[in-house]
């Protein structure tokens, strides 16, 4: 049976390639003869442990992850790795954070909560349109981690060059950008992104850490599941881990494999942004938010001259079958994500739309 799917763009939940939830929607009832639903069955049964190894195995793969680094499944999403991170890492008591926007403010205002926090760059002069210079940052001889937010979903901007942390770890949070282009984890001490963006459903995040970064000693305050060794040591399965998500994410990892991986994302996902971009730089009516040479590929602010616009704007593209145009709350306007699963030609529908608006408002 087809249904009529709407273009999504919503920072997320976000869409799910449809390939993937067609795949689920088969196995809904009954997973591969188990006579269950994986939301059903048991996290310590064979079925999920093979479920589990697969979605490890090709995460793996997709990445070309290091031997030396430990990938985890660990339940919640972006506003408990904040704390997760500073819990397991501040060991002298000294961060340094990159400061691009909403969600890295997040971060920071976690992080100082368990030690002294250092903003070595920030773009909040200009209202987070840019990603700031961090090719010569000033990070103190004592600290224990450079912290970046590497795509700030609300803002839009990402980094295209990663900062030179002075050989100290680099902790990215890729939550909005999360195997949507190649990336070489061997320049990261710790990766982390919240599933629910760019792969699958929400309330897990993936984390993937160096072995050298996993604590046995960590201050008391922090709980049995706040230590990424925790999760390090007993594959994910200290309790019962978010076994949908598990198996929704392993989905994707296969479905992008046979799409030709990292590198064939990438090649789509500029595609499709160089479309509304284009378009957003030759329109009298609506203007993109971020300077071009950080300009995020997933997503893309952009405003009217008024607000009063941009709510008209919503609420046409609402009527016309679009949703999820809303800017954030926080800094309004109108935001289209155009993650992994969106497809070129919902981009196309909606410039097509956008097009058609200022022939009308003009």
């Amino acid at each position: 049976m087809k249904y009529n799917r709407t273009y999504n763009f919503s920072a997320g939940p976000a869409m799910m390639p449809e390939p993937v939830l067609e795949e689920i929607a088969a196995e809904m009832l009954n997973y591969r003869g188990s006579g269950m639903c994986v939301m059903e069955m048991s996290h310590r049964s064979k079925v999920f442990q093979q479920i589990r190894d697969e979605a490890e195995a090709d995460l793996r793969k997709l990445m070309g992850i290091p031997d030396n680094y430990k990938v985890l499944f660990v339940q919640g999403g972006g506003t408990v790795q904040f704390a997760m991170v500073a819990m397991n890492l501040m060991k002298n008591g000294l961060a340094c954070y990159v400061e691009t926007g909403a969600w890295s403010k997040k971060a920071i205002a976690e992080a100082k909560k368990y030690g002294e926090v250092k903003i070595v760059a920030s773009s909040a002069d200009k209202n987070f349109s840019y990603i700031p210079d961090c090719s010569n940052l000033d990070i103190p001889e004592n600290a224990d981690y450079v912290y970046i937010c590497e795509n700030e979903t609300i803002n839009g901007t990402t980094y295209f060059n990663l900062p030179d942390t002075k050989g100290k770890v680099l902790v990215s949070d890729q939550s909005s950008m999360f195997l949507s282009r190649p990336c070489d984890v061997s320049k990261y001490g710790l990766i982390w992104a919240g599933v629910q963006k760019n792969v699958g459903p929400a309330g897990m995040a993936v984390v993937i850490i160096r072995e050298d970064l996993l604590q046995e000693d960590l201050p008391k305050f922090v709980p049995t599941y706040m230590s990424y060794k925790t999760h390090a040591d007993n594959d994910s399965l200290y309790n019962t881990p978010n076994c949908w998500a598990i198996y929704c994410c392993g989905k994707v990892f296969k479905y992008l494999l046979a799409g030709g991986g990292l590198e064939a994302m990438n090649a789509r996902n500029e595609e499709k942004a160089k479309i509304l971009y284009d378009f957003l730089d030759s329109s009298k009516l609506f203007t993109g938010a971020v300077v071009k040479e950080d300009r995020s590929l997933m997503n893309v602010p952009f405003v009217t001259p008024s607000k009063e616009q941009d709510a008209d704007v919503v609420a046409a593209s609402k009527a016309a079958g679009f949703d999820n145009l809303k800017g954030h709350k926080s800094v309004g306007g109108l935001r289209a994500s155009i993650y992994n699963a969106m497809p070129k030609e919902g981009v196309e529908a909606l410039v097509e739309f956008l097009r058609k608006y200022e022939a009308e408002h003009s």
